[in-house]
Formats: structure tokens, sequence, C-alpha cells
């Protein structure tokens, strides 16, 4: 493409959007709008230029995101928000039409990355390795999948298998007491056992679950930049500290078994764009996937301190301009803090 690249970035104020918005104003030959279904997202006040929009579920969604991309002149969608991955994976074609180019991924690939357990069956189908797991719908279920994990011997997790930033999540022991979890853990602590969630899903319904191993090892985040399948960039990252299950330290490491699986993992679908995957270590120290993110991490900005700048990758890669021959710095520590925007109210 010739001149600046015209891109409209959604979900700015995503806990990720301002550290993307200013790794892309890095680059010269972006040209970046931004925009949110909150009128105060944080990364409206960072001076770039914003729209608000209708959120993920309003049936104006698409057709406002399309008068903005005409208005516009806008050349590249690039989606923050979950939800919004699959309006716009649906629409892809809409889009085309106009000469717009989503980083997204297929809507029939998406529903298998953004479903935990619907992943999980579809790797082990491929003998791909994966977390010992079972499925409940119920709480009968949900005792019955503890037991063939042999809990309480064994600490285990349940989760939903649809869900955002750790919502749902329990890791299931009874070495941890109740005066413990009251006293010596924030209140965000993921730790209960069963007797507790006995009490809250007894005789309620509530969304499938995952009833999985516990994996007690070290946890990475691992990046990726994936263009017609194909992984092309792939960067782990220790967590070495988080807060409400978002990394807020960590270190880049050069893991080969985790690039080699992860690699295996992604390529397993057609995945495009930016691609985030979590992976977490067995007892055995084999690494397994937890969870996989089909759209850019929000920490994934990280990765300038190991000399890449993976959101202005993911806006070359869409319009078939990237230079993958990188030179990451691997060793790279790096911690992460709150900074404030101000504003006329």
């Amino acid at each position: 493409m010739n001149g600046k690249i015209k891109v409209l970035m959604t979900g700015a104020g995503a806990p990720g959007g301002p550290g993307i918005i200013k790794a892309l104003l890095k680059e010269p030959n972006v040209e970046l709008i931004i925009c949110d279904a909150n009128e105060f997202a944080s990364g409206r006040f960072l001076g770039v230029p914003f729209q608000k929009i209708p959120i993920a579920t309003d049936p104006s969604f698409i057709s406002e995101i399309i008068n903005i991309c005409l208005e516009r002149s806008i050349q590249v969608i690039f989606p923050l928000v979950t939800l919004e991955l699959f309006q716009f994976a649906a629409s892809k074609s809409e889009f085309e039409k106009i000469g717009v180019r989503v980083i997204v991924s297929n809507e029939s690939d998406l529903k298998i990355a953004n479903n935990k357990r619907k992943l999980l069956d579809h790797l082990q189908n491929l003998g791909i390795s994966v977390p010992n797991f079972r499925v409940a719908t119920n709480y009968e279920e949900i005792e019955r999948a503890c037991t063939d994990l042999n809990y309480p011997a064994n600490a285990v997790v349940i989760k939903p298998s649809v869900s955002n930033g750790s919502r749902g999540v329990r890791i299931l022991t009874e070495s941890v007491s109740e005066y413990d979890l009251l006293f010596n853990e924030k209140p965000g602590n993921l730790f209960s056992n069963l007797k507790s969630i006995k009490e809250v899903l007894f005789d309620v319904s509530f969304p499938e679950l995952l009833v999985s191993e516990y994996l007690p090892g070290d946890e990475y985040t691992v990046d990726t930049i994936v263009r017609d399948g194909k992984v092309k960039v792939i960067i782990p990252r220790k967590r070495t500290k988080m807060v409400g299950g978002i990394s807020v330290a960590g270190i880049f490491e050069k893991n080969e078994d985790i690039i080699n699986y992860c690699s295996d993992v992604i390529e397993s679908m057609n995945l495009e764009g930016p691609i985030g995957v979590q992976v977490k270590a067995d007892v055995n120290g084999q690494y397994k996937v937890l969870e996989i993110n089909p759209r850019i991490q929000g920490t994934s900005v990280a990765a300038l301190g190991a000399g890449i700048n993976l959101p202005l990758l993911a806006i070359y890669g869409a319009v078939g301009n990237p230079n993958y021959n990188l030179n990451i710095k691997w060793g790279v520590g790096f911690v992460r803090y709150y900074e404030e925007l101000f504003y006329n109210a």
C-alpha cells in the first residue's frame, strides 16, 4: 500500500488498549483511529481520533463500523474485544467489498479457539497433549469428575468453557484452610474446595464447566503472529507475577519446548493475525495448553522491551508487507504499572 495505513482499532478502553495505541503510534506510516462503546475509554485521552460505537451485541454494530470505515477511508480493522471477533468474522466479506481488511480468524476456528472444551477436544483428537479433563453441566458431574481426577489427593481446576479474564475459575484443594483464605490471601485469590463449590452450585443451573487436572508448574504467556495458518512469530514469556489473571511481571525466554508445542497447537487450526496462548507445566514439567486468546493480548506490548512491536507486525501482516526477520532480545524482564490519564469532566 502507498502512503499511510489507516487503521481503526476497537477496544480503546480494554486493559491493554492504551499500550497497544502507544505501540502503533511509534510507526509514522500508521494513521490510527480508535473506538469503544464507552465514551470515557482510557485510550480516548491519548490524543488519537476517537469515535463511540455500539456494543458488539447491538444489531447496528457492523453497520456503524462500516460507516466509520467509509467516512475515514479505513484500510485495516484491528479488534481488541473478544465479543467483537465473532461479529467481524461473520461479516468479513462485507468489509472486503469496501476494501477493508479485518484482522480476525475465520468464524469456525474462532468457535474452537474461544471455547476451552472444544479446544481441548480438538487437540486431543489430533494427539496433541492437553490437561486431563472432564466436562460438567451439573453438580453431580462436578463431583464425579473430581473423583475421576483423584481429588482431594490431587488439586483440580474448574472453569467455564467460555469465559474471559479468569471469571469462574477456581482451584479446588483441601490443602488451603478457610482461615488462610480469609487472612493470608487477597480477596481475588482462586482457591476453593469442593464443599464451598457445592454450597454455590448444588441446586442451580450454571454454564458448562471444565474440570481438569491442576498444573503446578511455571506458567507462560505466548504471543504469536499467524499468517495463512502458519506461525511467523512466537515469543514465550514466563509469568512471574499476576494480578486478577493479568500478567504484571515476567521474562522473555526462548523455550524451544514451548515454541514447538504452541506452534503445533496453533497450526492445527486456521487462525490468523496475533494469537495468544497460555500454557503451564504439569507435575512432570510437560507444558500443556490452558487457553487460546484468538486476538492480540493486552500485555503483548511488553515485547517492545524484547525489541518486537507485535501490534505493528499484525498491521503489516494484514496489508501484506511484514518483516518477520526479527532479532528477539531473550532474557529481558518486565514489570507493568498503573498510569493516570486526565480529562475535563
